[in-house]
């Protein structure tokens, strides 16, 4: 990764944290990027699961079940 592009990462990282100290911050994004890799790792399995109805997760989501 170019130094520039790195200079530009850590001015936006500092930019949204605010004035939230660098461990909270780091704690709270931490949080979101395991919630993320969950969320993934669901639609994968629910994926699996659904390929023998040759479903995809993304289509019961359209579906509004009552």
């Amino acid at each position: 990764m170019s130094e520039d592009i790195k200079q530009k990462l850590w001015k936006i990282a500092d930019t949204l944290r605010g004035k939230m100290d660098a461990d909270d911050f780091r704690d709270y994004i931490l949080g979101f990027i395991f919630y993320k890799y969950l969320s993934e790792k669901m639609h994968a399995h629910a994926n699996h699961i659904l390929k023998t109805d040759k479903l995809k997760y993304e289509d019961l989501e359209k579906c509004k079940f009552k």
